[in-house]
């Protein structure tokens, strides 16, 4: 998605820039955070993860794949628009509404009972399903995570190397900045190993293990004259399937 994903120098968006510093604004984002991190934890995605969890011994009513992957399609999938207007947990909480509703997990019709029950009486109980086979889980996915690392790689490029982002076609989700298609840099770092992403992104490259690099960018490159004269240089972590010789710019 060339517009909402990562959007260093795109035009019009030029005005002041609100650092907020505190990670939840409001009570509500810790529970969508919560909620987030337990579908991750149940996620049947899990079954291939590493270190090697027994997903299928947890006795959960959730038996659907969602990862990060899940979470950033939805955001990426909102309008332009919507996404502008909303707040980072507020996207969140978009997209996985909007999960649970294709997925058959909610109705139209509960979604807004509960909205009118909770509009109506804010300090209403809210829902209880506790499970300590379920929370521990959830747990142990909070303290030992997915890695995406899957073994060896031969690498294309080699440290020093000069190359070319790719102008993939645009996609529902990817991991490739939009400022920096079809800017040229160089291999600053190899990381050791292969990496998977969580799923295929079809023709944006995604899906099976790959070499992952840093690039080093030069600013005044990627955003000619409206990069800052005093800034440094600019670095990136890539997947291999963006990146191609320098010699091949412009390659789609």
């Amino acid at each position: 998605m060339k517009l909402q994903h990562q959007l260093g120098g795109l035009e019009g968006l030029d005005g002041p820039l609100d650092f907020e510093k505190r990670v939840f604004v409001q009570e509500w984002e810790k529970r969508i955070f919560g909620i987030h991190a337990a579908m991750m934890g149940l996620s049947r995605s899990l079954r291939d993860a590493l270190p090697d969890y027994d997903i299928d011994a947890v006795p959960t009513a959730f038996a659907s794949a969602w990862t990060w992957a899940d979470l950033r399609s939805g955001a990426e999938a909102m309008n332009p628009f919507a996404y502008f207007q909303y707040r980072y947990y507020e996207k969140w909480l978009g997209g996985i509404t909007a999960y649970l509703l294709d997925t058959g997990y909610l109705t139209p019709e509960e979604l807004d009972a509960a909205t009118n029950r909770f509009r109506e009486d804010p300090a209403a109980p809210l829902p209880s399903g506790e499970n300590p086979a379920v929370d521990a889980q959830v747990v142990r996915y909070l303290r030992e995570g997915d890695s995406p690392r899957r073994g060896p790689a031969d690498p294309a490029f080699a440290v020093g190397a000069h190359v070319t982002v790719r102008n993939p076609p645009a996609v529902a989700h990817t991991r490739l900045p939009g400022y920096l298609r079809g800017c040229g840099g160089t291999v600053e770092r190899v990381f050791e190993g292969s990496y998977r992403y969580f799923r295929s992104t079809g023709p944006d490259g995604l899906g099976e293990p790959m070499a992952v690099y840093i690039v080093r960018f030069d600013p005044a490159q990627v955003w000619g004259t409206a990069a800052e004269p005093t800034g440094g240089r600019l670095y990136a972590e890539l997947y291999e399937t963006y990146l191609a010789p320098a010699d091949q710019e412009g390659q789609q």
